[in-house]
């Protein structure tokens, strides 16, 4: 299997930018992640393309920050020949993420040629918008563009410490986070009660990450109220695909995208290498 590997970021966009923007709804990840790659330096980071009969068929990239290695979707025989690329390179991993299927082959191959034992770690749903379904009634309040710096970077250190990440110590780690990317909106009912994330247009497509209600205003639909906000701007901004991920195991919360129009098209799994 022809994979070729490089430290080398415009080159490989170069050769891939097609394949990324033919399906960007299941490549929101890769296309946001490069996207920041490219514009801000991310020494020894690996990215790797599979080329057969002089077309992209699969892409991969690790940071060397995180050792953990992104996929695209794959077959077990392009996943072992990456599998043994790799380790011929001496390369190590702490894990990989990609679809159930394709991060399941890459981890078996992986084991098989290094005899590291996969250990299966968090899951994601990948949802794509349909035909956006506003709730009926909506609740009361109105979309708004967010507040000061100072105030995002509280909702996101809330968010964080919510899904059990460590809080931001400061605005520089902030600004170093996925966070510092997104465009954010606010749903205002006599002050902030709910808040969204978005990325910018992307070969089409927008992503809402992360969407956000403090405790003590859940049950009041403001977190479908907001999403259905920002999924009306990224609709007029001229996205064709406007994306979120849930926990497969948040059945609340599936079901509330499920009901605004967001239909499941992908999961995820990542597998983490001990």
């Amino acid at each position: 299997m022809p994979w070729h590997l490089t430290g080398d970021i415009d080159d490989f966009l170069a050769r891939t930018g097609d394949f990324l923007r033919s399906r960007p709804a299941l490549h929101t990840s890769q296309l946001t992640r490069l996207e920041k790659l490219r514009t801000q330096a991310d020494e020894g980071t690996l990215f790797g393309r599979l080329e057969q009969e002089g077309e992209v068929r699969a892409i991969c990239y690790r940071r060397r920050a995180s050792q953990r290695l992104i996929l695209t979707a794959v077959s077990s025989d392009q996943a072992d020949a990456l599998a043994a690329h790799l380790t011929g390179l001496g390369d190590t991993l702490c894990g990989v993420t990609a679809e159930d299927d394709s991060a399941a082959a890459f981890a078996e191959a992986w084991q098989r040629h290094t005899g590291t034992v996969p250990k299966p770690g968090v899951r994601v749903r990948l949802h794509r918008l349909g035909t956006l379904t506003p709730p009926e009634p909506m609740p009361e309040g109105h979309a708004s563009n967010a507040p000061d710096r100072a105030e995002i970077i509280r909702w996101c250190s809330e968010f964080a410490t919510a899904v059990g990440q460590a809080p931001f110590a400061d605005t520089r780690s902030w600004a170093a986070s996925n966070f510092a990317d997104k465009r954010f909106t606010f749903w205002e009912a006599g002050g902030p009660v709910a808040m969204a994330g978005s990325t910018p247009v992307l070969a089409g497509m927008v992503r809402i990450d992360p969407v956000y209600t403090p405790a003590r205003f859940r049950g009041r639909g403001y977190a479908g109220a907001v999403t259905v906000a920002v999924s009306q701007a990224a609709l007029a901004a001229g996205a064709t695909d406007v994306v979120l991920y849930t926990d497969p195991a948040n059945v609340t919360s599936n079901a509330l995208y499920r009901r605004i129009g967001f239909v499941p098209i992908a999961s995820f799994l990542g597998y983490d290498f001990s």
